[in-house]
Formats: C-alpha cells, sequence, structure tokens
C-alpha cells in the first residue's frame, strides 16, 4: 500500500507541475488579449470621434468590450484552477515526505524502494 501511495505520489508531481506550467502560460496569453482588445477598443472611440461621417461603430466596441469581459472571466478561472494545482502539489510534496519519514521511522524502505 505505501509502496502504490508513493508511486501515485511520484506520477502525480510532474504532472501537477506541467499542468500548472501550462495554466501559467495561457494566464499570460490572456492578459496580453486583454491588453489588444482594450487597445483595440480605444482606437475605434478615437477613429469613430475623428469621423466626419456619422459611422456607428459602438456596437463593435460593445462587442470588444463583451469579448474582454469573458477573457477576464476565463482568466480568473484559470486564476483559481492555478491556485489549486499549487496547493495539491504542494500537498503532494508534503504527503510524500510525511511518508517516508514514516518508512525511516520503521527501518527503512521497503526492498526495491530508492532511498532519499
Amino acid at each position: 500500500r505505501e509502496l502504490f501511495a508513493e508511486g501515485l505520489l511520484q506520477f502525480l508531481r510532474p504532472a501537477v507541475r506541467q499542468l500548472d506550467g501550462h495554466v501559467h502560460a495561457v494566464r499570460s496569453s490572456q492578459v496580453e488579449l486583454r491588453e489588444h482588445i482594450d487597445s483595440l477598443a480605444t482606437e475605434l472611440c478615437r477613429i469613430n470621434e475623428d469621423q466626419k461621417v456619422a459611422l456607428d461603430l459602438d456596437p463593435y466596441v460593445k462587442k470588444l468590450l463583451n469579448a474582454r469581459r469573458r477573457v477576464v472571466l476565463v482568466n480568473n478561472i484559470l486564476q483559481n484552477a492555478q491556485e489549486r494545482l499549487r496547493r495539491l502539489n504542494h500537498s503532494v510534496a508534503k504527503e510524500t515526505l510525511r511518508r517516508k519519514a514514516l518508512l525511516e521511522a520503521a527501518g527503512g524502505y521497503p526492498q526495491g524502494l530508492p532511498g532519499k
């Protein structure tokens, strides 16, 4: 049972770290996308104000702002997921250390398990 738990913890740790890295990359791209949307919305408003001909760009600005709101929402979801992953990774590391300490206190590692 201990061997299975140790193997499971060793299996999960790299997956959690990789997933955390991917979430971080997506969050960075979400921030960049939000900045581009803000810039485009500002530019559309400026163009709309500068136009001699009445060209209604408000619906497009509203669509951009709605897209920005969705990007912010997704970014918040990703941030929460990343925090949960960080806590999971911390728990895995803590449990691994606890199990190693128990094994050492019980007289060492079972046959076939490497040391520290």
